[in-house]
């Protein structure tokens, strides 16, 4: 009969530290560090193929971390299964008292022995590239804001207030340039203000190279061409959604686990008899969690194609009774149902359906 051995590592950058532990008696009998190198890689992979000739399967649990999918995958491709933690439903390692690593190691092989490892899911791998060409978009456009904010703070430190459409094109920039070098102050004035233009002009160049290769990709994915028919969502917003939410199976048609995912339940604090609803969670992805918000608000500036909505009528009276920000998080909740909605149905969205009675069956399909 097969035995299990369970082996817990806690993974960083330079080094992990293993802690192997025998299902039948608890017994530890691997306490080892190694190198996240080849050297170090092929060591303890040597380790584990010896302990399965002894008649051992070989389970193996690590925490989400940078290089958590990268492990994962070589010690796959070995033959080990793989158990990836959801360290925000698992505190034993960061609420103890003796945190070390091979302490740490030592707990994830003892729970993992235990089957008691609240599992995180890792997307594929072209998820996971699109999800980090969207964050270098969202880096560059960052970075783009900052450097606008700086220059109509260094103009208007020179008398010249500058409007938003100035900054729109490369011609209207150097007309700034030259209505600054024609004040008459120093040649460091007007060179400073070129050289923070030909970052601008750098950083457009840039974004505009990553919106590219996401419109050559655009043809292939069903899936961002059935979400850009929702209004609210544009092309961005799509690539986000689509990129966070490829495996809908996961779910299983359950839009209380959708939500959850996306950190858009309230918190709940029960007391004895109490029971009170506090905050939105904001667990799970932080980016998807925004570009939700964003279609909440992509929706609200269509007044002429939403405002007859019932879900818009909603918006506005808990606007007007509790405010604009949970108004904004109610309606947002209301996207995501209908977006969780066309993403299990694969249906295009019909706005038909949003002045009719049809609208709740829309939300709970």
């Amino acid at each position: 009969m097969e035995r299990r051995l369970c082996v817990g590592i806690d993974l960083h950058k330079t080094q992990f530290t293993v802690c192997a532990m025998r299902e039948e008696d608890g017994l530890v009998v691997l306490e080892e560090q190694y190198a996240t190198t080849e050297t170090g890689y092929r060591e303890f992979t040597e380790e584990m193929h010896t302990e399965e000739e002894n008649g051992y399967s070989i389970e193996l649990a690590i925490e989400t971390t940078g290089n958590a999918r990268y492990f994962k995958n070589r010690m796959e491709a070995e033959g080990f299964g793989v158990v990836v933690v959801n360290t925000n439903k698992f505190k034993v390692i960061t609420m103890s008292t003796k945190k070390t690593d091979a302490n740490d190691a030592e707990t994830l092989a003892y729970y993992l022995m235990k089957e008691m490892l609240p599992e995180a899911h890792l997307c594929d791998q072209t998820s996971e590239e699109i999800r980090r060409l969207l964050k270098t978009r969202s880096i560059l456009v960052q970075s783009r804001v900052k450097i606008k904010n700086q220059i109509h703070g260094m103009l208007l430190g020179y008398g010249i207030e500058t409007k938003r459409a100035q900054f729109q094109s490369k011609k209207k920039r150097q007309e700034l340039y030259k209505d600054l070098a024609d004040q008459g102050y120093s040649q460091f004035t007007a060179s400073s203000l070129e050289v923070t233009l030909s970052i601008l002009d750098e950083i457009d160049q840039q974004i505009k190279r990553v919106e590219d290769q996401l419109h050559e990709m655009l043809d292939e994915d069903e899936t961002v061409k059935l979400l850009m028919t929702v209004p609210g969502i544009g092309f961005i917003g799509a690539w986000t959604i689509a990129a966070y939410t490829k495996d809908m199976e996961r779910f299983g048609g359950d839009f209380k686990r959708f939500s959850s995912y996306l950190g858009l339940v309230p918190s709940v604090h029960n007391s004895n008899e109490s029971r009170h609803l506090g905050r939105i969670t904001k667990h799970g992805p932080q980016d998807l969690r925004t570009a939700f918000v964003q279609v909440a608000m992509g929706v609200i500036r269509q007044p002429q194609n939403t405002g007859d909505w019932r879900l818009m009528k909603d918006y506005y009276r808990m606007k007007a009774e509790k405010g604009s920000g949970r108004a904004i998080i109610a309606l947002t909740r209301k996207m995501a149902r209908i977006v969780f909605a066309i993403l299990n149905n694969r249906t295009e969205f019909d706005p038909s359906r949003m002045v009719s009675e049809h609208i709740s069956t829309m939300q709970t399909a």
